[in-house]
């Protein structure tokens, strides 16, 4: 293997370190929509469920940009996934953006004088963007693990009729996933993370006794819901087969264990994995514990990056098929068959420099935001902006 070889290696693993990292983070700020699922639930009276809107609004375009900028470095980075499963599965792509349009409207038009749904409505819109975006996104992870129905034929190129590369090989083009029930495992498990985030974040960001109480009582419930669904998950896919790359001939076969067998031979990834479960239940039980300490939301929240992270890297990493086809084994894509030039992957390697400084900005303008708890006071201003 020459010089050319091997840096072209190091930019696959690269770029999809970054993808997993930005698909983190997007898990991680589903707080957002978490919230909004809770938001009847949670707020018992109309102030309250303007503190909780506010709360969780404020953070909604962090959450937007991430699902964008995932998007896009999916594309430039690994063009062909972004072919395949934007373009074949576009009932679940075009479920999940419209959930996030929808999310945006909502916010911005609840409360406009003279709206003619009227603001109930836009609440109602809301409710079900934080129930359908977390369960759409966790499922469609899934797939990186199950497979998809999908085939891949690059020699349809020369054809003139119809140039395409990757055909779908149902009428359903995603929906199907939803009828896996280890994928609606996955998605339930994203649903009730976002839900117990979302309750962390209420409690560290809203100066309200009764909410906080409330969220307290809420996170026994959701966190026995989200072990259970996150550990038939895991355990399923720690003991299932998995969809391995010989790295000689390139052929996509079954492999006993794959992910088991990834987390055995790499060892960073598997202490990473233990560091966000430990990172996900210490926020959690120690809030549980002490009704003074309010951090929960940062330790919690750090703990599904890293978990999220961490599962992602041992979809793509360690010749493992990362995209999966059900329906040609040998359609599956892999970091090397579906990325990028050289040329390409080297130039966005520059670009990403920057990203430090993007997210340095993020904390900062986070910062800004929260300096101040919301409050009932605050939502009865007449001079603040609030939802």
């Amino acid at each position: 293997m020459n010089i050319m070889d091997s840096t072209y290696i190091i930019l696959q693993h690269y770029w999809w370190f970054l993808v997993s990292l930005l698909g983190a983070l997007l898990v991680f700020l589903l707080f957002v929509q978490g919230g909004q699922s809770l938001l009847f639930t949670i707020g018992k009276t109309e102030l309250q469920q303007k503190m909780l809107l506010n709360s969780t609004g404020r953070k909604w375009e962090f959450t937007f940009t991430t699902l964008v900028t995932f998007g896009g470095a999916f594309f430039a980075s690994f063009p062909l996934f972004y072919s395949t499963s934007f373009g074949g599965a576009y009932w679940v792509w075009m479920l999940i953006l419209a959930c996030f349009v929808l999310q945006a409207v909502s916010y911005e038009y609840q409360s406009k004088k003279g709206n003619l749904l009227g603001k109930k409505t836009y609440q109602v819109f809301l409710l079900l963007n934080g129930i359908l975006a977390p369960v759409l996104l966790g499922t469609a992870i899934g797939t990186f693990f199950s497979g998809a129905e999908f085939v891949v034929d690059k020699g349809q190129l020369t054809d003139v009729t119809m140039p395409v590369i990757s055909t779908w090989a149902t009428p359903w083009h995603g929906l199907e996933a939803a009828f896996v029930f280890w994928n609606v495992c996955l998605g339930m498990a994203v649903f009730f993370l976002a839900r117990i985030e979302a309750l962390l974040y209420f409690i560290n960001n809203i100066d309200d006794a009764e909410i906080v109480e409330n969220s307290r009582k809420h996170l026994v419930i959701e966190t026995g819901l989200f072990l259970v669904f996150f550990l038939v998950f895991l355990i399923h896919l720690l003991l299932a087969d998995g969809f391995a790359v010989d790295p000689e001939t390139k052929e996509v076969y079954m492999q006993p264990h794959k992910y088991f067998t990834n987390l055995i031979e790499m060892p960073a990834v598997s202490a990473i994995l233990l560091a966000g479960i430990a990172g996900v239940l210490y926020g959690i039980i120690r809030t549980l514990l002490s009704e003074t300490w309010k951090k929960g939301i940062w330790f919690c929240g750090t703990g599904s990056v890293f978990t999220v992270l961490a599962l992602l890297l041992c979809a793509g990493w360690n010749n493992t098929a990362y995209y999966p086809s059900v329906a040609d084994l040998q359609s599956s894509l892999t970091i090397a068959n579906s990325c990028s030039s050289p040329f390409t992957l080297e130039v966005m390697s520059y670009v990403s420099i920057l990203i430090p400084f993007v997210l340095g900005y993020i904390f900062y303008a986070w910062r800004a935001l929260d300096l101040r708890k919301i409050s009932g006071k605050e939502m009865e201003e007449k001079y603040t902006h609030t939802y």
